[in-house]
């Protein structure tokens, strides 16, 4: 027993033909106890039940022949869809919802292909302007078997940054963002590292691609209408935090105010507010609009949900809309022409904003891709919520 028992510590011990040591055998247990009745778990075997006889996940080959094509097209039409011909591509997808095909994205990770998430910076998802646009720019992906992350920044710094590194962690196929602060270099830097960046509603310069609105146009039409009307001071409601779509409007502001002659200066009103619940804060701020020494006769808000807390507060004033005081919209979101009155607003293309940065971002990837910089162009919708002064 004594020879014996060196022997098997021997070939224990010893290297096996690639040099490395071979894996101590495990102590046979005692019989009868319990413990070695089980596998144990993490070595693949099952817990319960026969292991052969547990369902197995289809894979892309079988999908390949339910389909009748190739495992090749399987792969182009969840990795590069635009390369196979669409009545193929809806037998391909066809036979995933059959088999119950889910694509295993970790195991596509490593093979090199693109996830199918896509991340969404925006300044606050439960504004109706951000809804609208995340719901084109969803739509969009939703074409490409990709998915929509969406994240609130509430015009913080400190949570654009935490996403960001959170989705470029999770190695996110891309990310849209409407920054808060105007340095784009930690952009830049993120695209650097291979995570496509498309600015949205927000524009770029040059070194990423991006899909904005005139706001400068869209301030001076605002403006222009109200001076028209015969307003000499107005009141401008703002977020408490500068960002770029606010300071173009303002800029076209005061433009329409030298264009006819006046001074932006004594016509302006400038009103910050801060943008947690927007609706309740619009309001409050008419504490300092009615209260200014020289009180204007119209308001411009920085968005229709403001214009609705403004309007709100207005009448719980008693002060009449639009008989002694003008109030003006943006975005022209579903309910501004429910209201009443109805609010005069600007429109945007929300949806469209969504669905041209979701393509810019997938194309981001595409052989010969050069950076776009889209501009639209918003539109004044006037309606019941504007008229002339009556002082």
């Amino acid at each position: 027993m004594g020879a014996l028992r060196r022997r098997d510590d021997h070939a224990q011990r010893s290297p096996d033909r690639s040099g490395t040591r071979t894996r101590p055998r495990l102590k046979a247990c005692a019989a009868g106890t319990s413990s070695c009745s089980r596998p144990r778990a993490g070595y693949g075997a099952a817990v319960s039940g026969d292991a052969s006889t547990e369902p197995r996940r289809p894979g892309m080959r079988q999908v390949a022949r339910e389909a009748g094509v190739s495992p090749t097209t399987v792969s182009n039409v969840l990795n590069s869809p635009e390369l196979v011909a669409e009545e193929t591509r809806r037998r391909v997808h066809a036979a995933m919802e059959r088999m119950g095909y889910l694509p295993d994205n970790a195991a596509r990770r490593l093979r090199g292909m693109p996830s199918p998430l896509v991340g969404a910076v925006t300044l606050d998802i439960a504004g109706p302007f951000f809804t609208e646009v995340c719901r084109g720019v969803e739509d969009r992906l939703l074409q490409d078997g990709c998915m929509l992350m969406t994240c609130s920044t509430d015009l913080q710094p400190g949570r654009e940054r935490h996403y960001l590194q959170e989705l470029e962690k999770q190695r996110v196929r891309g990310v849209l963002i409407t920054p808060v602060e105007a340095d784009l270099d930690p952009l830049v830097s993120l695209a650097g590292r291979g995570v496509p960046v498309v600015l949205l509603d927000h524009r770029s310069d040059g070194r990423l691609c991006s899909v904005s609105m005139d706001n400068q146009w869209g301030g001076e039409q605002v403006a222009a209408h109200l001076i028209t009307l015969g307003h000499r001071r107005i009141a401008l409601l703002s977020a408490s935090i500068e960002v770029q779509q606010t300071v173009e409007r303002h800029a076209g502001v005061r433009t329409a105010f030298v264009k006819a002659g006046l001074d932006p200066g004594r016509g302006v009103l400038d009103v910050r507010v801060p943008s947690p619940d927007i609706t309740v804060t619009a309001a409050a701020a008419l504490e300092d609009v009615l209260g200014a020494a020289d009180p204007p006769t119209a308001i411009i808000c920085l968005n229709d949900t403001a214009a609705l807390g403004v309007i709100g507060g207005l009448k719980e004033r008693g002060i009449v809309v639009p008989g002694e005081m003008s109030v003006v919209g943006y975005d022209d979101v579903a309910f501004a022409a429910q209201l009443a009155p109805s609010l005069t607003t600007v429109w945007q293309p929300k949806r469209e904003l969504g669905r041209v940065a979701a393509e810019l971002l997938l194309d981001e990837t595409r052989p010969g891709h050069r950076h776009q910089k889209l501009v639209y162009r918003p539109r004044l919708v006037v309606r019941e919520s504007t008229a002339p002064p009556c002082r």
